[in-house]
């Protein structure tokens, strides 16, 4: 369990203040991260890595001379928002452009696209590579869909080495994608992980029993057995890696191939009990052939306070060899010699820049206050429903929708607040509380309802009252941009499942000549029958894709937020209706 936080909400920020006070030698705050308290060479491509805090010392614990420039670092088990990976990607660039490598999950990806392509807008020129070595997450001829554990760490070294070593970004790109691919990783839990401020763990494993193939969110397993001895479970794991399916491409023989071995553990196993699993792991390689290089025991990437273990295979050439033994220093892994180098001054930091408000107009102003009165109802709802939408989620995914949910609309409530205080119009403030939901709710979720808001502000304007008309237009938009986005379509079991259903019956009712508050009001109980109605759907996107079983008969959780936060609009709505006031 977890023991010590202060506001659970605020435990990341506090997390990393506290991280970079202890580790300043190597790393220096900065917005959506850490980055190198170092200078780097002019020209050299910046790696960047990132995910959700929780995995320590993945993310930022492995960014210093010879790993990575700079981490991007979102809130527990939820990516980064698109404006950190922006700002760590812009910390950490030396004009050689950028490198982004982190594990295959959808927020993730989601988000450091929308980065990468903000960087090429700019002039920047940028590539990716994600992590994708664990196994259990998806069958050998669909290794795309992977997602990526404690295999971040061999791809994350590659990538920094060949960038270190003067690499272009095509070069560094190469390298990273090779490792990628000779990199195979598979875990078990024997306990869930709990958040800070949570009652219960994401999952739970019976007394005497072991998950098999879990995910490093708390995402269950795809089977359980009997806890087995030291012995037995390394001889599991080995044989799962050794499967001749799993021997990457590339390598002619296992007998004489050389390997480096990573037993992770995920972060209240202890080391002694590692030793003891590594003991046979060292024996059942040796006995297969295979030259072990540089064997690794230890915590590499965690999943909190989760008991547990992964192993991880590094199959080796020549090159990948050569780069693996490159000097590397950071707060949480050493490895060589690495020559001392200036640190970043004071004057080389950019100072955030003023934020302005845009001009708007009274008619403008007076629909601002309806946007902030509707997001706070948005915060209030899911504070009354974070709970049971945890829960939703905690069925086939990681538990954490709630918890992200209600970080972004809190977010999105302070950023309303103070800009309709500072005589925003409306598109501003809900402009403005679109980027907050985004940046602090992390993860898919986040970044979707990011998009929909924004999409939806985009048609309110700052001058004159927006019509009904013109309403529906934006919720229309912000469908279109989610579904274009996110790649989800109706059947998938996502919020898009709701989501359609809702702009298609409110541009109806509209249409129809239906007031703004009569048609939304359709528009949310359409929602509400649609997202129910997705119990009965298998996953086929996200995180619970790779559970999906699981998931069957019971609501999406995403479609179930989207419902009830457009039912607590509906109230807002007919509320301004009723008062006259624009909405």
């Amino acid at each position: 369990m977890t023991r010590l936080w202060n506001e659970p909400a605020a435990f990341a920020d506090e997390m990393i203040d506290g991280f970079v006070a202890a580790n300043g030698r190597y790393v220096r705050r900065i917005p959506g991260g850490v980055a190198r308290a170092t200078t780097s060479p002019a020209g050299q491509v910046a790696v960047v890595v990132g995910g959700g805090s929780g995995h320590y010392p993945a993310f930022g614990g492995l960014v210093g001379p010879g790993l990575a420039h700079a981490a991007a670092m979102g809130n527990l088990f939820a990516s980064p928002s698109t404006q950190q990976v922006y700002g760590a990607a812009k910390a950490a660039d030396n004009g050689g452009g950028v490198f982004f490598t982190y594990g295959n999950y959808a927020g993730d990806v989601l988000n450091f696209d929308a980065a990468e392509q903000r960087l090429r807008d700019e002039g920047i020129d940028a590539r990716t590579v994600t992590v994708t070595d664990d196994i259990s997450s998806a069958p050998v001829a669909e290794r795309r869909r992977r997602r990526g554990i404690a295999g971040d760490l061999t791809v994350f070294r590659a990538a920094a080495a060949a960038a270190e070593r003067g690499d272009d970004l095509d070069g560094v790109a190469r390298v990273a994608a090779l490792a990628n691919e000779r990199t195979r990783s598979f875990g078990v839990a024997f306990t869930g992980c709990t958040l800070p401020g949570a009652e219960d763990p994401l999952f739970t494993v019976a007394e005497g029993r072991m998950a098999v193939g879990l995910g490093i969110h708390g995402e269950q397993g795809i089977d359980e057995t009997d806890i087995p001895t030291a012995d037995g479970l390394a001889e599991m794991l080995v044989a799962a890696l050794l499967d001749p399916a799993e021997v990457p491409e590339g390598v002619a023989s296992v007998s004489g191939a050389r390997v480096v071995p990573v037993l992770n553990g995920l972060g209240s196993l202890k080391y002694e009990e590692m030793f003891v699993v590594y003991r046979r792991i060292a024996q059942l390689l040796e006995g297969a052939g295979i030259e072990i290089v540089d064997p690794h025991v230890g915590e590499y990437c965690t999943s909190f306070d989760m008991a547990g273990t992964s192993l991880t295979l590094y199959w080796l050439d020549d090159e990948l060899a050569a780069l693996w033994e490159h000097p590397v220093d950071t707060p949480a892994y050493r490895r060589g010699a690495v020559t001392a180098t200036e640190r970043v001054s004071a004057s080389a930091i950019e100072a955030e820049a003023t934020d302005e408000i845009p001009d708007a107009d009274d008619s403008s102003r007076a629909t601002a206050h309806t946007v902030r009165l509707a997001v706070t109802a948005i915060a209030e709802t899911i504070d009354t429903h974070v709970d049971e939408l945890g829960r939703l989620d905690a069925v086939a995914g990681d538990g954490d929708h709630g918890i992200g949910m209600q970080r972004g609309s809190h977010a999105a409530r302070a950023a309303a607040d103070a800009a309709a205080d500072a005589g925003a119009g409306a598109a501003t403030t809900l402009q403005r509380a679109a980027d907050a939901w985004a940046d602090r709710a992390g993860g898919t979720s986040g970044a979707l309802w990011g998009v929909m808001l924004a999409a939806i502000a985009r048609t309110l304007g700052d001058t004159g009252t927006p019509t009904a008309a013109d309403v529906a237009a934006g919720v229309s938009a912000a469908s279109r941009a989610v579904t274009d986005y996110g790649k989800a379509e109706l059947g998938d079991k996502t919020l898009v499942d709701a989501l359609v259903p809702f702009a298609t019956t409110l541009a109806h009712g509209v249409d129809g000549g239906a007031s703004l508050s009569a048609a939304w009001r359709s528009a949310a109980v359409a929602a509400d029958r649609a997202a129910t109605a997705t119990a009965d759907l298998l996953p086929r996107k996200g995180r619970a894709r790779t559970h999906g079983e699981h998931a069957v008969g019971t609501p999406d959780p995403g479609a179930v937020s989207l419902a009830l936060i457009t039912a607590a609009v509906a109230d807002v709505l007919a509320s301004a209706s009723e008062k006259g006031t624009p909405s």
